[in-house]
């Protein structure tokens, strides 16, 4: 299936855009094309979809060198923003190529409106918005018969794109199919705004989006995973707190999802990941039909380098002596060398300093190897150099902890003892020992979502709902641009608007602090 859903990612192209923040009114190229391809072969629907689920994990529709927008192909997919601007602007994750704005995000600080790296993200999402847009406006004029699945997955996808404008900028345009080819400006829509909308989105196609769409696609349970991310985090993004709301759709997925912890933690990072009982909802790999600089090969071939590490014992062709972990992440394990936990084994310390003096320097912090691109057991792993290995978005892991997280926030609809439960199965599945009632508060919860949960996108978006990103009430190495780390602004809670977006949009207004 995973092969399947690959190769449509070429099958149609959507709208053209030359500029994604200057024409999110730009009339549907593909429309005409689209009725004709239904009529001849209504199942070309399927290779559409996968051309917007691929928005998030690859670059454009003709191989790694290709863009679906003006921006490079390498550095500006959906999947690499997340990863540059949740881990590298966070505590556990550093790297030393410092080009053009990557050392504003490792050193959070001197954010600008003209970094490319913001830009990229803000493009990213502002493209794929208006090609669900595009064909929710053409399906209904299509001649066939559209499942409700489908168009609820074209607005999954759509809500997906902007829950990563509200967590990271705050504020945009609210574009959809109804106000789609106006050519006024659109109005600045606020992050509660926008919160409001996803929600209503997601509540609406959580009964109608359905289980049997296959590996790689959203399904009910997708729904109710960002639902829980939109409720968790609610408190930050609107300043009301919603724990209860987080916890039903938490409960929903425990109890109804059928999902499994993997026996092995690794299961979730290897080649084969496709297997896991765990994800939940991945964005999809592959070395030859879908090669990618900007999916899990970013993460792979930027951990790795074969001045210090046996690259092709994790089936990598290439090491691009990149990625770094900090000390705020393995040394959470304590001792790497005596430590039961299997996930702290996950770095590479052999020629490496525990301590980051330098984060340009290569040998300096150990480099993360909880991402592979060999087989899971493999022996012999096949050297390629674009990963097959899933990335995944959502896993079980991360609801049991955010089910503990809701529990001692008082939510209902959950309980402590249940709390326990599940944070000792994330454990004890990687040997760690278990924690008794009195261990399990909030800051075990922080501290274990990063043993569990570094390097998958999520830990910008922790350290901002528990209080701890900006100030200096914690501190990480090269917080601020200094080597232990200083107190920066409450400003940093939000990336500043792309000066990209604001020329194109007289009606956007900067971010507060830039």
């Amino acid at each position: 299936m995973k092969k399947i859903l690959l190769t449509c990612f070429g099958l149609a192209l959507l709208t053209t855009l030359t500029s994604c923040v200057n024409d999110l009114d730009t009339e549907p190229k593909i429309e005409l094309t689209l009725e004709q391809l239904l009529q001849d072969d209504p199942n070309a629907i399927e290779g559409v979809l996968s051309r917007l689920y691929a928005s998030f994990a690859l670059s454009g529709p003709s191989g790694p060198g290709s863009s679906d927008i003006s921006d490079d192909p390498g550095e500006s997919p959906f999947l690499r923003g997340i990863i540059n601007l949740q881990d590298f602007t966070a505590d556990g994750m550093k790297n030393r190529w410092g080009d053009d704005g990557l050392d504003q995000l490792t050193t959070t600080s001197q954010w600008t409106s003209t970094n490319k790296f913001f830009r990229y993200l803000y493009n990213r999402a502002y493209y794929t918005i208006p090609q669900c847009n595009n064909l929710l406006n053409v399906l209904p004029n299509a001649g066939v018969n559209i499942s409700e699945s489908i168009k609820s997955e074209v607005r999954f996808l759509r809500s997906l794109a902007y829950f990563y404008l509200i967590d990271a900028f705050g504020k945009g345009v609210l574009a959809t199919e109804d106000n789609f080819g106006t050519s006024e400006f659109l109005p600045e829509a606020s992050r509660l705004e926008l919160f409001n909308y996803v929600e209503s989105e997601l509540l609406a196609i959580e009964p109608t989006i359905g289980n049997n769409n296959g590996y790689g696609r959203a399904n009910t349970f997708v729904v109710d995973m960002l639902l829980s991310k939109l409720y968790i985090n609610a408190e930050v993004y609107t300043g009301t707190a919603r724990y209860d709301d987080a916890a039903i759709y938490l409960n929903k997925i425990i109890n109804e999802g059928g999902y499994a912890l993997t026996n092995n933690f690794l299961e979730n990072f290897s080649g084969d990941n496709d297997s896991s009982t765990e994800i939940i909802y991945p964005l999809i790999a592959d070395p030859v039909v879908s090669q990618s600089f900007g999916n899990t090969t970013y993460i792979v071939n930027g951990s790795l380098s074969p001045d210090t590490i046996p690259i092709g014992d994790f089936g990598a062709a290439e090491g691009w002596q990149g990625h770094r972990a900090t000390s705020a992440w393995y040394g959470l394990f304590g001792d790497l060398d005596t430590s039961n936990d299997a996930r702290a084994s996950l770095f590479w310390t052999e020629g490496h300093n525990y301590i980051m003096t330098d984060y340009r320097e290569w040998t300096d912090g150990y480099p993360s190897i909880k991402f592979r691109n060999s087989d899971f057991n493999e022996a012999n792993p096949n050297v390629t150099s674009f990963s097959g290995t899933d990335f995944p978005l959502y896993r079980l892991a991360d609801v049991y902890l955010m089910y503990a997280e809701c529990a001692l926030r008082g939510a209902s609809n959950t309980t402590m003892n249940d709390a326990l439960t599940y944070v000792n199965m994330v454990r004890t599945r990687s040997n760690a020992d278990p924690i008794i009632m009195a261990d399990l508060d909030l800051d075990f919860i922080l501290d274990e979502r990063a043993r569990e949960l570094n390097l998958e996108g999520h830990r910008r978006t922790d350290l901002i709902r528990f209080n701890k990103f900006t100030g200096g009430s914690y501190l990480w190495p090269w917080k601020g641009n200094t080597l232990n780390g200083t107190s920066i602004p409450d400003s940093y809670n939000l990336f500043p608007i792309p000066q990209s977006a604001l020329d194109a949009n007289p009606n956007l207004q900067q971010n507060l602090g830039y």
